[in-house]
């Protein structure tokens, strides 16, 4: 080989290494292969290079109408200009910076969208920074139906002076509207109550006329229960009489003594509230 041809490779070899050097410091703009991009391999660009630093915050509703197939133009008219100075035309990827309001209201929090396009400019895609993002698009969650208000752990007392006419079992109109009082409590608690209904009366008069008694006054004011829409499966009735006073009395007179024993003549409702 000839001096020459020794200069004329070398400068050869020189001019290939300059261009290879040339080409690996320029970001290539070619479009990539058509189909879906995996969200692995998508890069996003700084958010300092945003055209509108402070980002936007967009109608969350219109994101959720994003869907791939959509075209520029129909992309553009949803959620309007891209944020990254991009163009219209033989672009692959349009970048958007959306900020969210938190829970908080005032606080705000930042993310990145990117919408990839195939070589018809037809949405491929979408993709956010960070990935816990995508949860913004979630549905809203319904509200917590508010939880059943227990029953009382304490048995409720009603008067039978106040529900009864004397020696009866037929609720008064007073009675009814004690019982509706009830019923309001029954509601508001779980939707499957075990309700046990009991019925009580003074000592005056015999142990079988009473304990009859108490029963037709239990059963009374089960019924209005039944028919005020509580379940009759799960009420129960019973009569017990005279037992388990709550007071003792020991007035001479009649008429002293039945008005002492009225705490004695009772309707006692307990019920156990089961969860929903």
């Amino acid at each position: 080989m000839t001096v020459q041809s020794i200069v004329r490779s070398g400068r050869n070899a020189a001019a290939l290494v300059l261009a290879a050097g040339l080409l690996a410091s320029c970001r290539s703009h070619a479009p990539a292969a058509d189909g879906p991009t995996e969200a692995a391999t998508v890069a996003f660009p700084e958010a300092s290079r945003a055209s509108l630093k402070e980002g936007i915050y967009p109608d969350i509703a219109d994101l959720r109408r994003f869907a791939p197939g959509m075209s520029k133009r129909q992309l553009y008219t949803l959620l309007g200009t891209p944020h990254f100075n991009e163009g219209m035309w033989g672009v692959r990827e349009w970048d958007y910076l959306f900020n969210f309001r938190t829970a908080q209201g005032a606080e705000y929090f930042t993310c990145q969208f990117q919408v990839r396009f195939d070589s018809k400019g037809i949405a491929q895609g979408g993709y956010w920074k960070p990935a816990s993002c995508a949860a913004v698009l979630d549905p809203p969650r319904p509200p917590s139906p508010p939880a059943p208000a227990p029953l009382p752990e304490q048995p409720l007392r009603l008067s039978a002076d106040a529900l009864f006419a004397f020696d009866s079992a037929v609720l008064s109109a007073e009675g009814q509207q004690a019982v509706q009082g009830v019923l309001a409590q029954v509601r508001e608690a779980s939707q499957v109550q075990s309700i046990q209904v009991v019925g009580y009366t003074d000592r005056i008069g015999s142990a079988s006329y009473n304990k009859q008694l108490s029963q037709r006054r239990a059963e009374a004011v089960r019924q209005a229960l039944v028919q005020g829409g509580v379940p009759a499966a799960s009420i129960s009735a019973e009569g017990r009489g005279a037992a388990e006073p709550l007071v003792q009395c020991g007035q001479g007179s009649r008429r002293a003594l039945i008005a002492c024993l009225a705490p004695n003549r009772r309707v006692q409702i307990a019920g156990v509230a089961h969860p929903r």
